[in-house]
């Protein structure tokens, strides 16, 4: 039993490595990726935090999913084009959308 334990453990630290290797690609290939014109549609978009909201509903009623809206706000957020502080009302819209969806 103790042998399942010890490969559950080195499991869950590969899937953590592999998770964490993952994200940090991802930031560098965005912030490659990502232009002037992208960083002015994020910043026009998240000025006011109403506005975050709708955008932030209007996503998650996209993807169907908060979650996949937080993923992508990390992204962006790791990959410097946002700031914690543009990020708050997105999520709180991905949350409301949620609840919206599954109205």
């Amino acid at each position: 039993m103790s042998e399942w334990n010890i490969f559950s453990f080195f499991g869950l630290l590969g899937g953590l490595s592999l998770f964490l290797f993952g994200m940090r690609f991802g930031s560098r290939g965005l912030q490659k990726a990502a232009g002037w014109r992208l960083r002015a549609i994020l910043s026009s978009l998240t000025k006011n935090r109403f506005v975050g909201v709708l955008v932030g509903i209007l996503i998650t009623f996209i993807t169907q999913s908060s979650s996949a809206t937080t993923v992508m706000l990390v992204g962006f957020t790791d990959a410097g084009l946002l700031v914690l502080r543009q990020t708050l009302g997105i999520i709180l819209g991905a949350d409301v959308g949620t609840t919206i969806t599954v109205q």
